[in-house]
């Protein structure tokens, strides 16, 4: 956009702010949506086909219970999200060292790779009440189970990312002199960002669920508990109520990894803007 004399304009970033809102709250219409109608077909099954609420309670019921043992439901998830947190980051730095240590030294994917994989067949319901037993029924357990599920995804995607490097790139920085950890940091490190995120993304939706069996192999206070006591009690209302907290804290946990990505990979943002312009030109 220009003046009468042919210069450049300069747009105020408080009109390209409403827009850059609006072009969220579209691309988040149709997710509503879906839940919406999935909710209200719920609500209209539970309270005309006869259904009994102790075998499936309707929202309405599953919220107001929410509300009325909200304290609970909050004191419970404080130690779940604790051992989320801290298992999470535990999760994150040891993918990160190893894969450094697997890119800097390549017999090491073939030695460690298969152990990874067995890792991940276990099965986390046969396990998690043997790391209690090893390990006892503090937080130490559920940190292990959480990093055992989470760190795997975030491994193969910066293995798989330092890989996608272009050679020129790691060529010309060597030709100008870079020893071997310049050119991980200049070049194999940001290639590397997309897929790391994008295994990030995976990993996080796995996280409350990991702290979750951990607490129901055994623990004093957590989700898990709090859902196995529900259901021993016949309270399926509260048994989803506890559902919907998890729910909500891992897609909380989602949308902070996404602006994480944004923060993390501003070029992304401008590579998008211009592909917008791009196409609006045309």
């Amino acid at each position: 956009m220009r003046d009468r004399q042919g210069c450049p304009l300069v747009v105020s970033s408080s009109f390209s702010r409403p827009r850059h809102l609006a072009g969220i709250l579209a691309k988040a219409v149709p997710a509503v949506m879906s839940v919406g109608l999935l909710l209200v077909a719920w609500e209209l099954y539970a309270t005309y086909s006869g259904i009994k609420p102790t075998t499936l309670p309707a929202p309405s019921r599953v919220f107001e219970q929410a509300m009325l043992n909200r304290d609970a439901l909050v004191d419970n998830a404080i130690p779940t999200i604790r051992a989320t947190l801290i298992g999470f980051a535990f999760s994150l730095s040891a993918a990160f060292a190893l894969s450094m240590l697997v890119d800097f030294f390549q017999p090491l994917r073939r030695a460690l790779f298969p152990v990874f994989i067995i890792s991940q067949t276990l099965p986390l319901v046969a396990i998690a009440p043997l790391v209690v037993l090893w390990f006892g029924f503090g937080l130490a357990p559920k940190i292990m189970l959480v990093a055992l599920v989470t760190f795997f995804p975030m491994l193969v995607a910066l293995v798989e990312g330092y890989e996608a490097t272009e050679p020129e790139i790691g060529q010309m920085l060597r030709a100008m002199g870079a020893g071997r950890w310049r050119v991980f940091v200049l070049a194999r490190l940001p290639s590397a960002l997309p897929y790391f995120f994008a295994g990030l993304r995976i990993s996080i939706t796995y996280a409350v669920v990991g702290a979750i069996f951990a607490e129901y192999a055994g623990a004093a206070k957590g989700l898990g508990i709090y859902m196995l006591n529900a259901k021993n009690n016949f309270r399926p209302d509260l048994v989803l109520a506890a559902v919907g907290v998890s729910a909500a804290l891992t897609l909380i946990l989602f949308g902070l990894t996404v602006l994480l990505q944004r923060l993390a990979m501003p070029w992304e943002r401008a590579a998008g803007k211009q592909a917008a312009a791009e196409a609006a030109r045309r």
